[in-house]
């Protein structure tokens, strides 16, 4: 039965993207189809105001150009450009200028009479100014009138009047309201099936993905994830099939490593064990055979010790808590203190360390750390190099840095397994183990060198060794 610890926190319930979507293209869709809506009712009350206003700028215009001697050729272009009838009159009701573009159908210049009992209007206003709609029966059409006096209210040079038909007339204003109408039911039909659409495009690969991602979060990492639609969505199933990658390499590993530690925790445990029941049961009151036992008793612990160590050192380098300590110091002299050090294992085991330098370079990096990669690169190549048990170190400067390398005469590495030899918890088969090790040395030698941005890698051939190189910029 699961834990219900196992389960995934639940989350406040909350309308779908898909919900969402759709009613965020409805609401849209409907306040634009409401605004065609608006300006069908309103339609000849917006015209009539800016049919009002523009009448009131051209004759602002016109007073400002009256006196000027091209005055009645810029009259006459208004009121054809405009379909506006002008009439100018003085202050002794003289008309001084006339424009008619509408066949003496105006109700300045038809047979209303019309002309002076407009004028006697703007004359009698407070402001000096008229503008109303009046209806004109002889053309059956709704009309604007606009009047203003010349110069001063109190003592005027003359009056000015405009007098326009406002069109639209009926029909056509009926027309263009059964139009917006239609195209705000098409309008409102459209955009809820865009809606629908758009919103399924939008949320079906996440729902999809989810899913997948469900299945992942539960060990199964065959799931497969597919996006679909468009581009994010492509993005983002690529991103979750690569972590499922990873997660599921990184998931071997550990199984990986919890059966290598428990095999390399096991043997000395045992051995723990079973000498110390032999220094209590029989070797007890032989101090010969009592310290052989506890010298091995020693040296298991120390082996434990080890590994111990090197699984908290790789899990401090992997998750940033160790910091570089950088100091400037000569590697050649650095290199040589470092092979002297294995003197011992060649003269109790037979191993040769050769070490070959190059001229004297000082590099500055974390000498500590950087000594523990170049020890971890001797210990592996000691365990894997051939009968001759011969080990080559070799110092090569560069233009960018120097390069170092260690090579063994082993059996070589198969090519398919060359990209795994600096993952986690990896180990070769071919181990001898004559020197003690925990298998996690490569591992701390690629975090060291990553810590560090430097370069490394390895060359090797079947029967003929391998070669570990690293290069110190």
């Amino acid at each position: 039965m699961q834990n219900k610890t196992d389960q995934p926190p639940k989350q406040k319930k909350r309308f779908t993207l898909h919900t969402m979507l759709a009613f965020a293209f409805i609401v849209f869709t409907v306040i634009a189809s409401g605004l065609l809506f608006l300006e069908v009712l309103f339609l000849e009350k917006f015209y009539y105001y800016f049919k009002t206003e523009e009448t009131k700028k051209i004759a602002s215009n016109l007073l400002e150009s009256y006196g000027t001697e091209d005055f009645e050729e810029t009259m006459s272009g208004i009121a054809f450009q405009n379909q506006i009838c002008i009439s100018v009159i003085d202050g002794r009701s003289y008309v001084l200028y006339n424009s008619d573009v509408m066949d003496h159908k105006c109700l300045l210049h038809g047979f209303h009479n019309y002309l002076y009992p407009l004028m006697q209007e703007v004359k009698n206003s407070e402001t000096g100014m008229i503008c109303m709609n009046v209806f004109d029966d002889q053309i059956n059409m709704e009309t604007l009138v606009l009047g203003s006096v010349i110069g001063d209210i109190k003592n005027p040079d003359g009056y000015m009047l405009f007098n326009t038909v406002l069109e639209p007339v009926g029909t056509t204003v009926t027309l263009l309201k059964r139009l917006l109408m239609l195209i705000a039911v098409l309008l409102l039909g459209i955009g809820c099936i865009i809606a629908l659409y758009v919103s399924n495009l939008l949320s079906v690969p996440i729902t999809r993905i989810t899913e997948s991602a469900k299945r992942m979060a539960h060990g199964d990492y065959t799931a497969e994830f597919q996006g679909g639609g468009y581009q994010e969505t492509d993005e983002l199933a690529a991103t979750l099939t690569y972590a499922e990658h990873e997660i599921s390499k990184i998931d071997t590993m550990q199984r990986d490593l919890i059966a290598n530690v428990s095999h390399d925790l096991r043997t000395p445990l045992t051995m723990l064990k079973a000498y110390a029941e032999m220094i209590r049961d029989l070797s007890g009151d032989n101090p010969v055979k009592r310290n052989a036992h506890l010298q091995v008793i020693i040296e298991e612990t120390d082996r434990l010790t080890m590994l111990v160590n090197d699984i908290l050192d790789l899990s401090k380098l992997e998750n940033g808590s160790q910091k570089l300590e950088p100091s400037t110091f000569d590697v050649t002299s650095w290199l040589t203190e470092i092979c002297n050090r294995y003197t011992g294992v060649s003269e109790h085991m037979g191993y040769h360390i050769s070490f070959t330098p190059d001229a004297p370079r000082q590099v500055t990096c974390d000498a500590g750390k950087m000594e523990r990669v170049v020890c971890n690169l001797i210990n592996n190549a000691i365990n894997y190099t051939g009968e001759d048990k011969q080990v080559f170190v070799s110092q090569v400067n560069t233009e960018t840095g120097v390069r170092i390398e260690v090579r063994d005469t082993g059996a070589g590495i198969e090519e398919d397994k060359i990209k795994k030899i600096f993952d986690k918890y990896y180990r070769s088969e071919n181990h001898k183990r004559e020197v003690v090790g925990t298998g996690l040395g490569l591992s701390i030698v690629k975090a060291i060198l990553k810590l560090h941005n430097y370069s490394y890698g390895v060359r090797s051939k079947l029967g003929e060794g391998s070669v570990f190189w690293l290069e110190i910029r």
